[in-house]
């Protein structure tokens, strides 16, 4: 008898339990404000499209990288 009380004790802690998170989600939301999209640029020597931020400029256009803007034989813009 004493183990039949035993176990509708622990189920009763177990229901309990889960009641009470169910009610309470374990980590709130954050409000937090959205992030506005950067402006994509187009690399003028392989055409990937990259964040304006990333992008290294040439006199003849924007590249994603030293290497392009030196492939395609462009400078610095001065």
């Amino acid at each position: 008898m004493k183990y039949l009380f035993l176990l509708v004790v622990v189920l009763v802690v177990i229901w309990a339990i889960k009641r009470s998170r169910i009610g309470h989600p374990a980590e709130p939301k954050k409000n937090t404000p959205p992030v506005a999209p950067s402006n994509m640029v187009t690399c003028a020597h392989c055409g990937i499209h990259l964040p304006q931020e990333e992008a290294v400029t040439g006199e003849k256009g924007v590249y994603c990288s030293t290497e392009h803007r030196t492939a395609a034989q462009d400078r610095n813009p001065a």
